[in-house]
């Protein structure tokens, strides 16, 4: 029975999506719930499972084309048992500068041009050596990110040792078995260096050109292309200006440490920072609302709630998940939502509801090394906190010269609503907190 596979019903905030990449050829078997193909929205990728086990008959959409709810992607049999044809020809021989690359790369890599015989190399493999969690290893098991890194580096997962859960495969198993390959040589053609012009003929003072100056065009994806848009939305429309400050986390620091081994083992979560700043945040809103407010037309909306975004990076972006009710939350939940929120941006299954709406934002490139920035605001949100990174400081304190972590504070908020008097004090506010953290928990 052939059975029609349609591009699942997107969200009311998402008109269409991209299809990104194709995990199936015609002929090749897929079982029930196996990932068929990725789509790329603006906010997340959604993958396309398949509803029954069967062969693929027919794919009508191809990679790069933008699709709408409901459209016919492909076609599968239901039941069918896989083709057993004669293997597809291998593609035409590559130049010697490409095949050099390619050898030089992993002895154990599929060939560029194998076509679907390569994206089904990994399970097979993997069932026939045994290998321990080998579901997690499966094409269809990656998650998309992780997927998109092994089939652009033509990469066998069965041969990469993962440190996720059940053996499953992370981003960072992958760029480090990368980075432990040995460099591929580039070859130079004869005629690219006949080309280089004699010492005589060059210009007085410029230096020779040596070495491959390639360059590549690459086609932004939707989810960079919808941050640029909201990022020049956000300049073009709020008056942006940002206040600084700094905090001494070194009573942040001491509570952290008595009580984290407890913590953990009570709880089930690690105590780190951002459950701190969220708190001292929430804080400082309740005292100065406006900062939690947004703009819509001539009004001001003032959020009696709060809905706290922690942005997050990932191999494809920075994403921004949204914990909703964040103030009746105790540590350890926000602690433990945090980390489910950043372990789903790697993996890429954030569904949309996860990134939509948020009153205000936290932001920490301290933990890229970043000393001071100016963050952007998450329009319409009024304002974003920017954390940086902790660094021990020469400090006067009680008239001594005293070590102390310190850390920058950013606050980059919307002047047509806020003014400086409030972001300056609402700011001092979550210095104050997190320097005497004890009255977070007593609430004053």
């Amino acid at each position: 029975m052939s059975t029609e596979i349609r591009v699942p019903q997107l969200p009311e905030s998402v008109a269409d999506a991209t299809l990104v990449t194709w995990h199936k050829q015609p002929g090749d078997p897929i079982r029930r719930d196996e990932n068929l193909a990725d789509l790329e929205t603006d906010k997340v990728v959604l993958e396309v499972p398949a509803p029954a086990n069967g062969v693929v008959s027919e794919i009508r959409v191809p990679s790069g084309t933008v699709v709408t709810s409901g459209q016919i992607l492909a076609v599968i049999e239901e039941g069918a048992a896989a083709s057993t044809a004669a293997p597809r020809p291998a593609a035409a021989p590559q130049t010697a500068p490409a095949a050099a690359s390619v050898s030089a790369a992993s002895a154990t890599s599929p060939a560029p041009g194998a076509g679907s015989a390569a994206k089904t190399a990994a399970p097979t493999k993997a069932a026939a050596t045994n290998v321990p969690a080998e579901g997690a290893r499966e094409a269809g098991k990656l998650s998309p990110s992780v997927r998109r890194l092994v089939e652009e580096n033509h990469l066998d997962p069965a041969a990469i040792p993962g440190s996720g859960r059940d053996g499953r495969l992370t981003k960072a198993d992958v760029v480090g078995y990368l980075d432990k390959k040995p460099a591929a040589a580039v070859a130079v053609a004869p005629a690219a260096a006949a080309a280089v012009p004699s010492p005589a003929a060059r210009a007085p003072g410029r230096p020779p050109v040596t070495g491959a100056r390639a360059e590549q065009r690459v086609p932004m994806t939707r989810l960079r292309a919808r941050i640029a848009q909201r990022l020049i939305e956000a300049q073009s429309t709020q008056a942006l200006l940002t206040t600084f400050n700094e905090v001494d986390l070194t009573a942040t620091q001491e509570l952290r440490a008595r009580y984290k081994e407890r913590f953990e083992k009570e709880r089930g979560v690690k105590l780190g920072f951002m459950s701190f700043f969220v708190k001292a945040s929430i804080a400082a809103l309740k005292r100065f609302p406006v900062l939690n407010a947004s703009v819509d037309g001539n009004d001001i909306i003032y959020h009696e709630y709060y809905d706290i975004g922690v942005a997050v990076s990932t191999d494809r972006g920075l994403v921004v998940p949204i914990v909703r009710d964040a103030d009746s939350k105790d540590f350890a939940a926000l602690e433990k939502e945090i980390a489910d929120y950043a372990r789903q941006a790697r993996e890429g299954s954030l569904a949309i509801e996860d990134l939509t709406g948020g009153t205000f934002t936290i932001t920490n490139g301290g933990v890229f090394g970043s000393l001071m920035s100016t963050p952007i605001v998450n329009a319409p949100q009024s304002a974003i906190l920017g954390m940086h990174k902790v660094q021990e400081r020469p400090m006067v304190v009680n008239r001594q010269i005293a070590v102390r972590p310190m850390m920058y504070l950013a606050v980059t908020y919307d002047h047509r609503i806020i003014d400086g008097r409030e972001a300056v004090q609402f700011l001092v506010a979550i210095k104050e907190a997190l320097e005497d953290p004890g009255r977070m928990l007593l609430g004053i």
